[in-house]
């Protein structure tokens, strides 16, 4: 089953990737400490948590893969298409650098972002044995941040596209996704008119971004081998994901953590 659990801790796992080894979870909001409005599992500060109980909640999330919360390796995310190097876990003392895409070699690094309706984007290269993760808005998707995750694999590890398992996690769905001109016009900005409408579906009158088929649209693009959808829209099931439109910013944040297994 793709949902796993740790005690009262909940998590999401792709079955390929589980399959190849890959250690991963992606986190719904069951089994922490935290009252409403961030029940229970949120990982994130900036929502009006406290320290405490965030550092509890990312414990919790941390034991129930087996990872040491010190292999931690975050960054503080901006909606661009940055992508940094994590060859050793980020210290308690080293302010996290601003991007949204990590790459990493190092099996005793656990890479963590952060979501409450963006599309977390995990690609894996079992052949190198190397790992990306990022973070897809629709700004993100736009800045290109999924093909620049292949890139920094390619160009750090000597990576192919062919040999990558790419997993877009859950995200809001198109159904909830409705969106204004402003985005409407970024899109066909990026995409091309053409291109554009296959991500734009009409709903009811209204325009709607299917965060999902752009950016496995842009993975295909990069050559990426295998693409794998999860399916699951945050803004559709809150019960178990947070979501920043469905519950109108008063929400949340899941954690998604990957790593390397050991050679």
């Amino acid at each position: 089953m793709p949902y796993r659990s740790h005690g009262q801790v909940r998590y999401w796992q792709d079955e390929a990737l589980a399959q190849l080894g890959l250690i991963h979870g992606f986190f719904t909001r069951h089994g922490g400490v935290s009252p409403p409005p961030w029940h229970s599992l949120n990982t994130s500060v900036s929502v009006g948590d406290s320290r405490e109980r965030v550092r509890e909640n990312l414990r919790r999330a941390f034991a129930a893969l087996e990872r040491d919360p010190a292999s931690r390796y975050d960054t503080w995310l901006v909606h661009d298409a940055r992508v940094v190097r994590a060859e050793a876990p980020r210290g308690p003392r080293v302010p996290p650098l601003v991007a949204d895409g990590m790459v990493t070699s190092n099996p005793r690094v656990t890479l963590v972002m952060r979501f409450a309706d963006c599309a977390p984007l995990l690609v894996y290269d079992p052949r190198r044995r190397v790992l990306a993760l990022g973070h897809a808005g629709w700004r993100g998707t736009l800045a290109g941040v999924a093909p620049a995750l292949v890139l920094a694999l390619v160009h750090a590890y000597d990576s192919r596209p062919q040999d990558m398992v790419a997993v877009i996690g859950p995200s809001i769905g198109p159904e909830e996704y409705e969106v204004g001109p402003d985005v409407v016009h970024a899109v066909e900005q990026a995409f091309g008119p053409d291109q554009a409408a296959a991500f734009l579906p009409q709903r009811n009158g209204r325009t709607h971004f299917d965060l999902w088929a752009a950016n496995a649209w842009l993975l295909r693009q990069a050559g990426v081998g295998q693409i794998r959808v999860s399916g699951i829209s945050t803004a559709a099931a809150t019960d178990d994901w947070y979501s920043h439109r469905a519950e109108q910013g008063r929400t949340g944040r899941f954690v998604v953590l990957a790593a390397l297994p050991e050679p």
